[in-house]
């Protein structure tokens, strides 16, 4: 069982900036961020593959924000820039299992029941 740790919510102005991080206790096969507003679907944001390092966007968020991280360390990072009110949500950090992992022929990122282990969330408000 992996846990995840997220760090770096918190409150600020529309048009600010804000980084969140999010540590894994073991291995993943990649590492992504999804956000839940209230009273909204969970919805995908950003991940990244770290067997072929590719970046994956929702297009809310595409051209504003930069996910990176390190596979040894097993951490990710999440940029975001040009923040909006709409942006206020709760955020998880997930991570895909790379036994399940092997053993798919394709994953979409972006799906929710791709991902095996999931953090508490971090909350970012984005005040107008």
């Amino acid at each position: 069982q992996v846990q995840l740790v997220e760090s770096g919510g918190g409150l600020v102005q529309a048009g600010g900036s804000l980084s969140l991080s999010c540590a894994a206790s073991g291995r993943t096969y990649g590492m992504g961020w999804f956000r839940q507003a209230p009273g909204k679907e969970r919805e995908f944001v950003a991940a990244i593959s770290w067997r072929v390092g590719n970046t994956f966007y929702a297009d809310f968020v595409k051209g504003r924000s930069t996910i990176s991280g390190d596979n040894a360390k097993n951490t990710v990072l999440l940029e975001m820039n040009s923040l909006k009110p709409e942006d206020t949500a709760v955020y998880y950090c997930a991570a895909i299992d790379p036994e399940w992992a092997r053993s798919t022929a394709v994953i979409a990122y972006s799906v929710e029941e791709v991902y095996a282990y999931w953090g508490q969330g971090t909350q970012v408000t984005v005040s107008s």
